[in-house]
């Protein structure tokens, strides 16, 4: 039997960094959504927050983050796990999944990275370019 394939190419989703953040928590408390890929449309604003955890199991418990801030999607696209994500030249991690305990505001867009990363950390600034490439492209 054949594995069913499900996914093929799409576009890189881009924005732009409106917002910085500036701090870490070793003790945040989020909670991994069952979903390995979200839809985001145009002119929708979400938290981008790195963690050094790699636990992808739905509910999974998130405490050690960073926040790098908040960007502004510039055109509607799918985010999947995996996806490569860069702010300005940064290649920051790859997303591990999303948090929605401020949905319907916005997502906390979880990215895996080596280490905890803020937006203090990479000297990030409002306006540069936000990217999420889709894995292996």
């Amino acid at each position: 039997m054949n594995p069913v394939r499900e996914n093929g190419p799409k576009r890189t989703v881009t924005g732009t960094l409106v917002k910085v953040l500036l701090h870490s928590r070793t003790e945040r408390g989020m909670s991994l959504e069952p979903f390995a890929s979200r839809c985001v449309r145009a002119g929708e604003v979400h938290e981008l927050v790195t963690t050094d955890q790699r636990d992808t199991a739905a509910g999974a418990r998130i405490d050690r983050v960073g926040f790098l801030g908040f960007a502004e999607i510039a055109a509607a696209g799918v985010l999947d796990r995996g996806d490569e994500v860069f702010v300005g030249e940064h290649r920051v991690g790859t997303v591990l999944g999303f948090d929605a305990c401020h949905f319907p505001n916005h997502y906390n867009v979880l990215i895996a990275a080596d280490h905890l990363l803020t937006g203090e950390k990479l000297d990030l600034r409002p306006e540069l370019p936000v990217r999420f490439v889709p894995a292996g492209d």
